[in-house]
Parts: structure tokens; C-alpha cells; sequence
């Protein structure tokens, strides 16, 4: 007898490889359609997710739900391992994100085993191999189920300036291709662009604008390198009221024009 193999839509993939082709891939503000977990076994760095800004090093664990914005550095020194679990793998995990700083050997060891398990089931063309991936991949998410029960992340509750800006980064995630304003997606919140520009700061050292263009630029890059969209289309695309708007804003950020970006590619 033969069983059906699941189609393999999750995927393991070295933290240092997520960089290629340009360390804006993961640096910028952006999001996933897809939940994420970020195994970090060397190095540190700073993790921004939902406009808060935190530092990681070794043995910490993450996890980005599907929609959250976030971006993160990876310098030469930073290894690890990236798990995208897919957008249907049915794997049950927290529904708000996780920044796990795991102490215990015998808990990073776990981990490790079950992510050399998940990747070699995907490497493997054994019978059922696709299924004992998954299976592998589920217990990954009650591992992450446990250690979110036994640490303690932050047990002081969200201040007035995180839920804020928290808020504002779930809407902008929405509205960053309307071509809405700071002052607008303020409004939208009840609240001045003063007050929120001020929040952003005091929770991630960026201003509101500063995270709205990241946003807005990380999306043009990924539609440049990735389409053949032309550029006015993507500036249009994107809410920018021209196209030498949208030039002048992509050189501001990246230091070259939306066509020599592409070419340099």
C-alpha cells in the first residue's frame, strides 16, 4: 500500500544565506505570509518585530508569526538556522511573537536534534519521508509550546508607547502601498504624528517615517529584483505620487536609482 506525500511547503534555511544577494533582505521592515522561527547558535545582533527593538545573541529563539513586521541584522558572525513553517503545514503555534532565551543544554540540544531531524527527512527520499518531516516539524512547534510556558520573555506588561507602536506597524503592514502618510495612519490611531514618531523612538530608535519608507523600499526591491514590473509600475504600485518621487525616495534609501538597482543585479 501506498500513502499520498504531503507537499513540502516548510523549509529549513541557514540564517546566513537569508542575507544573499544583499543584507536588506533582512534588515528592512517587512513581513511574511508564512509563520518563521529564528534559531540563533552564534553571534548577536538586534531584532526589531512589531516596531520593538530588542538584542538576540546565541540560543535564542524567536518566532515571527505570519504578518508581523520585523527585521533583523546578521553579521559575518551570526549563524543559525531559519524555519519557515509554510503557509499550510497545519503545525499549532503561538499566535503572538516569542523571543526565547534558552539556558538550559539540555533544551538547545532538543531543539538541535529535532531541526537535524526535520532537514534530513527533506533530504532523504525514504518512503514517507515527507510525512516524518512533518511530524518532525510538529514537535518542533510543542517545543516551542513548552519553552514559551517556561520563560519568561517579558513579564512586564506592554506600556502605553509598545501597544502604540505596535498598532501603528500592524496598520502600516496594511496601508504601505495606499500611499498614506505618517500624519493619516497617525489619525487613523487617534493619535498626533509627533506622538507617534516620539513613541516609535523610545521603543525601536527609529522615527515612524524612517519604518514606513523601510517598508515601503524593501517592498520596491523585492518587486525589482524579483519582476519585470516596470518602474513607474512599482512606484504607482507602492503609492508613490510619481515616478520621480518614487526615484528620489529608492536613492535616498539605498544610495542608487530603482534602474540601477535592478541592473546591478
Amino acid at each position: 500500500m501506498t500513502f499520498p506525500a504531503p507537499a513540502l511547503s516548510f523549509r529549513l534555511i541557514a540564517i546566513p544565506r537569508l542575507a544573499a544577494g544583499g543584507r536588506w533582505r533582512v534588515e528592512a521592515m517587512r513581513s511574511l505570509s508564512e509563520p518563521c522561527f529564528l534559531w540563533f547558535t552564534k553571534g548577536q545582533g538586534r531584532i526589531t518585530i512589531a516596531g520593538q527593538t530588542r538584542g538576540y545573541t546565541a540560543h535564542n529563539g524567536i518566532l515571527i508569526p505570519a504578518g508581523v513586521m520585523h527585521g533583523f541584522e546578521v553579521g559575518p558572525q551570526v549563524f543559525g538556522t531559519a524555519v519557515f513553517f509554510g503557509r499550510d503545514s497545519g503545525v499549532a503555534l503561538p499566535a503572538e511573537p516569542l523571543h526565547l532565551r534558552i539556558r538550559e543544554v539540555h533544551a538547545q540540544q532538543e531543539l538541535n536534534v529535532t531541526l537535524d531531524a526535520i532537514q534530513r527527512e527533506i533530504d532523504s527520499d525514504s518512503p514517507g519521508h515527507a510525512r516524518a518531516a512533518l511530524a518532525h516539524l510538529g514537535l518542533l512547534g510543542v517545543w516551542i509550546e513548552r519553552q514559551a510556558a517556561k520563560v519568561a520573555v517579558e513579564t512586564t506588561k506592554p506600556d502605553a508607547a509598545r501597544k502604540l507602536v505596535a498598532r501603528f506597524t500592524d496598520l502600516m503592514e496594511r496601508e504601505f502601498r495606499s500611499g498614506a502618510g505618517v500624519g493619516e495612519l497617525a489619525a487613523h490611531l487617534g493619535v498626533t504624528a509627533t506622538h507617534l514618531t516620539r513613541c516609535c523612538r523610545l521603543t525601536c530608535g527609529r522615527s515612524a517615517i524612517d519604518l514606513l519608507q523601510d517598508r515601503r523600499i524593501f517592498e520596491a526591491r523585492k518587486l525589482l529584483s524579483e519582476t519585470r514590473l516596470p518602474v513607474n509600475r512599482i512606484g504607482e504600485s507602492l503609492g508613490f505620487a510619481s515616478a520621480a518621487y518614487f526615484t528620489r525616495a529608492f536613492q535616498h534609501r539605498t544610495g542608487s536609482s530603482p534602474t540601477a538597482f535592478r541592473r546591478s543585479l
